[in-house]
């Protein structure tokens, strides 16, 4: 019997390799995608992606979407909203929940503490994989992703826009991790086999912007469909 779970949805790479994973495995039985949107911006935190991109990869992946905002962006604002997040999918029957981590582990230390602390636990289907060999599962799949945002220290404005491709990744300098686990880039996935259909999508301006003290750069990514 599978049991409940719903996955933290970054949109990108990882998160879609960890559902990919999972949804092979068939040992969990994902309920909801969950996903921290910046309220002000109706935007993806981090990533920069917009809200109706995301609600797209839900309608084609079949799995309903639920939507985390926080508007202030400090620890104690998301603790709140995560807390009010468990406390809706524990009523379900819901005490998994999925992430897409790799190797940090500091951060994952930190995701099992406020798990436990609501009575929850961790799934990482990624968990201390080999991130080169992760990538290149994921491009051998047929899963497509996009760099929507880089980190200004390790990246510059030319990458946003670029398809991860093996030649993309090949061109990356070598203190590049190739899922950008460091937070050196972030994905937007726009095909793969979780979805029943490619999402069009165009490149829309790209800005820079500082988050806490570092320079990122992002690419506005539209749905062909909604543009103006």
């Amino acid at each position: 019997m599978e049991t409940n779970a719903a996955i933290f949805w970054s949109g990108g790479k990882d998160s879609s390799l960890a559902l990919y994973k999972i949804l092979q495995a068939k040992n969990y039985k994902v309920r909801y995608l969950v996903s921290t949107i910046n309220s002000n911006y109706n935007r993806l935190s981090m990533h920069g992606i917009r809200q109706e991109l995301i609600e797209e990869q839900a309608a084609l992946i079949g799995i309903p979407l639920i939507k985390m905002y926080v508007s202030e962006g400090t620890n104690v604002e998301y603790e709140e909203k995560l807390k009010q997040i468990f406390r809706q999918l524990k009523k379900q029957n819901i005490h998994h929940i999925i992430y897409g981590d790799i190797f940090l582990e500091d951060l994952k230390q930190y995701r099992d503490k406020i798990l436990e602390q609501n009575g929850m636990q961790g799934v990482y289907p990624l968990w201390q994989e080999n991130t080169a060999q992760l990538v290149r599962e994921f491009i051998s799949l047929g899963f497509r992703t996009m760099v929507c945002s880089v980190n200004g220290n390790y990246l510059s404005q030319e990458n946003v826009g670029k398809e991860l491709t093996e030649s993309y990744l090949s061109s990356l300098n070598k203190n590049i991790d190739p899922c950008g686990e460091n937070g050196e880039f972030h994905t937007f996935c726009f095909a793969g086999p979780i979805f029943k259909n490619k999402i069009n999508i165009e490149i829309g301006e790209t800005v820079l912007r500082p988050v806490n003290g570092i320079s990122f750069w992002y690419s506005d990514f539209l749905l062909k469909s909604k543009t103006q």
